[in-house]
């Protein structure tokens, strides 16, 4: 089994660097916050407020969850691009801080890693919680001005300020949670992704894989 683990805030380059890694190493691949953005979708689409944690619980229990790389189904519907949207974006923090709901991700996510024996794993706690044990931590970070601009690109967003402070105000509310918080794992390796190719940052995480 080989696992890579790699946290960070949102556009620090965790998407791009490990769907690149997985396919240099001929391992599957998993974005965890797709599958928190999943369950927000499907209190929104349903009506209820992200922020009633009792009954978001009661939903993700039965919540129908597939993620194929890009890919993500909610109850047999592709919401692969609705996950990415404004309203999603702005309500995923409250169901990330969720401990119910963590824990019942973590639970399929550790079943994930353990059917495909390995994989590459991208989240906010991966080396800290969902695998400990992962063969490589990773904690990629950026400028804040950087991670706007990419950000922006991203969803097509037209104000990079009003971005910037919308990942500023989802890093206030990630770290600080009492659920497995956003934190780099103590024996990650911390890697400042700005003004580095994803090609540079791959082949330095390769070479440091046991």
């Amino acid at each position: 089994m080989r696992v890579v683990a790699i946290d960070g805030p949102s556009g620090s380059g965790k998407s791009t660097v490990a769907r690149t890694l997985a396919a240099q190493l001929g391992l599957e691949y998993l974005d965890t916050g797709a599958m928190y953005r999943a369950v927000a979708f499907a209190a929104l689409q349903r009506n209820i407020d992200p922020a009633d944690a009792d009954t978001v619980a009661k939903l993700v229990q039965d919540l129908h969850l597939v993620t194929d790389g890009p890919n993500v189904t909610v109850d047999g519907v592709d919401a692969s691009v609705e996950i990415r949207g404004s309203e999603v974006t702005r309500a995923v923090s409250a169901v990330a801080a969720n401990p119910d709901v963590r824990r019942e991700l973590v639970s399929r996510q550790r079943e994930w890693i353990r059917t495909r024996s390995g994989g590459v794993v991208e989240g906010r706690d991966i080396g800290t919680e969902v695998w400990p044990d992962a063969d490589l931590k990773v904690y990629l970070t950026a400028d804040l001005s950087v991670r706007a601009a990419r950000r922006q690109q991203e969803i097509g967003a037209s104000n990079q300020h009003d971005v910037a402070a919308d990942l500023a105000r989802r890093d206030a509310k990630d770290s600080t949670r009492e659920a497995s918080p956003l934190t780099q794992a103590a024996d990650a390796v911390l890697i400042d992704t700005t003004g580095r190719t994803v090609e540079d940052i791959v082949a330095d995480l390769l070479g440091r894989l046991p």
